[in-house]
């Protein structure tokens, strides 16, 4: 992972901005990929194979942010943080290995474990736990401290159980972490010329 220039430019990321706060500078791996208009920004640490797609905002301000390796973060949306307050330490938001998040999801202070899923539109509020191979639906609004079992689908506004994955629906998830990793290596090659 290399150094951050303080200009808010990386040679390796063309047209994203990527800044320190108070200190703190994101933390890239030089295989992932960081699309122009992307805003990376203080205590974020963006894993190997990881996308940052375009528009998409990470604001490690006031607790941190990470993606895991060959996780997706899709066009337009937003991570944001919990920081402490007298009766927590905060919530980071933590996104394990192999992760799709839908475009312009929000994603605040909460924990989406390997292989989770959350679809477009969708919003995880402070301290939720979307479990390993879990998805929280299009659309859907996961309220402060829910948790979502291990490979169960929770759809609604707010979100509730909806059923269990099947192995046909992990697989498509696997399917779109594959795809997204090999377009992001097309957005690149493109972007270097």
């Amino acid at each position: 992972m290399g150094e951050l220039p303080v200009t808010g430019t990386d040679p390796r990321f063309p047209g994203a901005t990527i800044l320190p706060f108070e200190g703190k500078a994101p933390q890239i791996a030089d295989s992932a990929f960081v699309a122009p208009g992307a805003r990376i920004i203080g205590d974020v640490t963006i894993g190997p194979e990881a996308s940052v797609w375009y528009n998409c905002v990470l604001r490690g301000d006031i607790h941190r942010i990470e993606i895991g390796a060959r996780s997706n973060v899709q066009d337009g949306s937003v991570f944001h943080v919990e920081g402490p307050r007298p009766d927590t330490d905060g919530c980071p938001t933590i996104l394990g290995q192999e992760c799709v998040i839908g475009h312009m999801a929000v994603v605040h202070g909460c924990t989406v474990e390997d292989r989770g899923f959350v679809g477009m539109g969708a919003v995880a509020m402070d301290d939720c736990r979307i479990g390993e191979g879990a998805m929280l639906g299009a659309g859907a609004l996961l309220s402060p401290g829910k948790r979502i079992p291990a490979r169960e689908i929770w759809i609604g506004r707010p979100a509730k159980p909806f059923r269990t994955i099947d192995d046909a629906q992990a697989q498509k998830v696997r399917f779109q972490t594959e795809r997204y990793c090999r377009l992001a290596q097309r957005h690149m090659a493109e972007l270097h010329g």
